[in-house]
């Protein structure tokens, strides 16, 4: 069993969170812009801007380098390519996504229509994002 190679990790990675950051700027600019800004505005907070999205792409990038992590930890029992890179990335939505999304909507933060949108949308970013920074990496 090789040892991760953590450079790889993190140039693939910054790949994913190329890949994640541009899939959330399209969500949240073109598609849910306005069901977002009604949902802040229930919630009696402004809205998303400046400081919370420079946040929200370190955090993008952060996510980018641990997807591409689990799939180098795993790769060692699945293999190598797509397939594994499919496995981590849905592993990583069920974490990052799925469960703090459910959680939202049973305490209903934000509209059920809402979440949906950016789960299903979060599934296909991330997968893609992990088969992009998968791409990227190698051992030794």
């Amino acid at each position: 069993m090789g040892k991760i190679n953590i450079g790889r990790v993190i140039a693939g990675g910054l790949l994913a969170g190329l890949v994640l950051n541009v899939g959330e700027t399209i969500l949240y600019l073109l598609v849910v812009d306005q069901q977002m800004e009604a949902a802040m505005m229930a919630l009696n907070l402004p809205p998303i801007g400046g400081e919370s999205m420079g946040a929200f792409v370190v955090m993008a990038f952060a996510l980018g380098i641990a997807a591409v992590w689990v799939y180098a930890a795993i790769r060692t029992r699945f293999g190598p390519g797509i397939p594994t890179a499919l496995v981590a990335g849905v592993m990583v939505w069920f974490l990052a996504y799925l469960y703090p999304g459910v959680g939202q909507m049973i305490m209903r933060i934000f509209p059920p229509q809402l979440t949906a949108v950016t789960l299903v949308w979060g599934l296909f970013e991330v997968v893609l994002a992990t088969i992009a920074g998968g791409w990227v990496y190698t051992e030794g």
